[in-house]
């Protein structure tokens, strides 16, 4: 399959200059090959996009549907200073930045953005750890929809490099600016969940009861029928469940 005219890499390279690009007609996923690319050094900000995809996956591995004409998905290698307790602090930067660049956003947490129109953006994190915390990362982005939003031709290059721009915006910023714009965007907060964790299965562990909070590190404060709260870390999370629907959300736990 070909490449589409708007993702080439001369296109790319114009859009995100003086980064290092892959850009591949068909790949497994960009994941894995912007994976073999951190491994061997790739710096900060290389990006990975593809034609074609045969198996997208997002947060937890978990399948993807991305159509060629319509959808970007692409990874970033990033070598952030983060302690290992906070790997999971890159879903509220990645998503936090996606509502950056979208109209009237909210965010489902740990890793959508969503509109009026549904999806908009969903991320996962690859996240490799060392003796002083996280050594590299590769976090996979996939805008949903984006010719239908924007409706010009070059409009999903656009759209890759805006996303690629913000991402690194939010990753500089404030860490406590960005936690207060995700929680004002967050439409997960004061409703009853049902967090099933890894590894999924009837007899995985769950954690259900009220999403009080996103804490510092990413997590969500689960305020449970027993009134204690537990913290669930995105890189835990198998399956985030909405038990009912939503309430007027409580001013939240600190």
């Amino acid at each position: 399959m070909d490449i589409s005219a708007d993702l080439t890499e001369d296109v790319l390279a114009a859009a995100l200059p003086g980064r290092e690009l892959r850009n591949y007609t068909a790949v497994l996923s960009t994941e894995s090959a912007a994976l073999a690319l951190a491994r061997e050094g790739a710096p900060h900000g290389s990006v990975v996009t593809a034609g074609y995809q045969v198996s997208p996956r997002g947060r937890g591995g978990l399948p993807w549907t991305v159509s060629p004409e319509h959808d970007v998905c692409f990874s970033l290698v990033l070598r952030p200073e983060l302690p290992a307790a906070r790997e999971g602090w890159i879903y509220a930067v990645a998503v936090s930045a996606l509502a950056d660049i979208v109209a009237d956003p909210a965010i489902t947490w740990p890793d959508e953005v969503r509109t009026a129109r549904g999806r908009a953006g969903a991320v996962g994190a690859w996240v490799e750890l060392g003796p002083s915390g996280v050594e590299w990362l590769v976090l996979t982005v996939l805008l949903s929809d984006v010719k239908g939003a924007e409706g010009a031709a070059g409009a999903r290059a656009s759209a890759l490099s805006r996303a690629v721009r913000a991402i690194e915006h939010r990753l500089a910023a404030d860490p406590a600016e960005v936690l207060a714009d995700y929680r004002s965007r967050c439409d997960t907060l004061g409703r009853r969940v049902c967090a099933r964790l890894i590894p999924l299965g009837p007899a995985g562990p769950r954690v259900e009861g009220t999403a009080a909070d996103v804490l510092a590190d990413g997590a969500l404060a689960i305020r449970t029928d027993r009134g204690t709260r537990i913290a669930v870390r995105p890189q835990n999370l198998g399956v985030l469940d909405v038990v009912s629907p939503s309430e007027p959300s409580a001013p939240h736990d600190r």
